[in-house]
């Protein structure tokens, strides 16, 4: 048993505990194969393998010719052309010391030369190629073969994000599909009567819904196009939606519904319909009333408070972690920035500070507060580019202090 489901019903964990806990419920979906050119942004199931020797034959890496370097050695600088190869080939050989084979980049090189004199040292006339300067290196402007990888060596782990490098990896390994893992099935739900679409005009009581087109953009930056629904402030629709969600879908992200008002039915109805509570509320501003359980089928719920700030940041500290362990991402190193002003925060919560970015010249990432009007503050999401992660048991945190950041915009 899940060592969090003997946490008693009232008590709010931490942001380290709610981490932990929703870390747990991470999963594979499965896996599944593409053809490689559309298997971008997805996460890499299987290794991809050199198929031969990379490079798979001595490469020449400069126009110009190809000698023996014992004739060379023993005095030669004059010696006679008996061919000419371009890239994609067979190799040409040469039968005595004396002789050369202009050569281009990307050929094969014959077993019976061993070094490239590039055409800026050599001169050419009448069928022969004298080369001009006093020394040259046995071996050079060869890459030989596989210096970069041998036959079934790994080229790129399970786990990498498929990117344009990637593609062109398997390209040149012949690994016209390959193996991804599969996205989990996501539905977004908003909740709340006082919510209309964004192309309505809404009344002075009421908003447009922004929080699930938010969120399900977030989810587009790894491939998931999940569903979006909307749920009223009826108990019988929120019951019938739900239940129709938790046997299609493998999680569900609600946004609103979970605080203490008399119209936030979602903890009464979930818990109706077998959805296991593993934690709510937790110990941070903003995003406390933050409800997280599990399906007796393995749906995965994640309940964020309404307010836009709270949603946007639970989403990238919780469920973004939460998805890219499902998917078998490698596990991304812990950003921090330094502090660029003092800063006071007095309850005792994890305090996640909106901040801007900048450079210095000495590559130190600095993050400036941004001040805003609260959660529902929506509009401060764009003037910042980050939450800084202050923690719980200090209140006063000074200019010059290194945190943990989460980004939601590119460094």
């Amino acid at each position: 048993m899940n060592q969090w489901l003997l946490l008693a019903d009232n008590v709010m964990v931490t942001v380290q505990q709610a981490e932990e806990i929703v870390f747990a419920e991470a999963g594979s979906y499965g896996v599944e194969h593409l053809p490689f050119q559309s298997a971008i942004g997805r996460v890499l199931a299987v290794p991809i393998q050199a198929d031969r020797d990379l490079p798979p034959y001595d490469r020449v890496t400069m126009d110009g010719i190809a000698i023996n370097y014992r004739a060379f050695e023993q005095g030669h600088t004059k010696f006679r052309i008996t061919g000419t190869q371009a890239a994609g080939e067979h190799p040409l050989a040469i039968e005595a010391l004396d002789e050369c084979i202009e050569i281009m980049t990307g050929a094969a090189l014959s077993e019976t030369t061993d070094t490239i004199v590039r055409y800026e040292d050599v001169t050419i006339e009448n069928g022969f190629a004298t080369i001009h300067v006093t020394s040259i290196k046995k071996g050079q402007n060869i890459h030989r073969r596989g210096t970069d990888r041998k036959v079934n060596d790994i080229i790129l782990n399970a786990g990498n994000l498929i990117d344009a490098s990637a593609i062109g990896i398997a390209a040149s390994t012949g690994q016209t599909t390959v193996a991804v893992t599969q996205l989990p099935k996501i539905a977004i739900l908003s909740t709340g009567n006082e919510l209309v679409e964004p192309s309505e005009t809404p009344n002075e009581y009421q908003i447009r819904r922004s929080n699930v087109y938010a969120i399900h953009a977030i989810l587009q930056e790894y491939n998931v196009d999940a569903t979006i629904l909307h749920i009223p402030d009826d108990v019988s629709v929120i019951e019938r939606i739900l239940s129709e969600c938790l046997s299609a879908f493998d999680a569900i992200i609600l946004s609103g519904g979970i605080s203490m008002g008399k119209f936030d039915h979602l903890p009464q109805v979930l818990e109706q319909l077998h959805v296991k509570k593993l934690f709510y509320k937790v110990q941070q501003r903003p995003g406390k009333p933050f409800w997280f359980g599990k399906h007796t089928n393995g749906c995965i719920v994640f309940a964020f408070p309404g307010n836009p700030v709270s949603t946007f940041l639970c989403a990238y500290r919780y469920f973004v972690p939460w998805l890219r362990r499902s998917l078998g991402l490698i596990t991304q190193p812990t950003k921090w920035a330094k502090l660029d002003a003092d800063v006071v925060f007095e309850p005792q919560l994890q305090y996640f500070l909106q901040v801007k970015f900048r450079h210095t010249a000495d590559a130190q990432l600095i993050a400036t507060p941004v001040t805003g009007n609260g959660s529902g503050d929506y509009s401060n999401l764009a003037d910042a580019d980050a939450f800084m992660e202050l923690p719980a048991e200090i209140s006063n945190f000074k200019k010059g202090n290194i945190y943990p950041v989460w980004p939601y915009k590119a460094i």
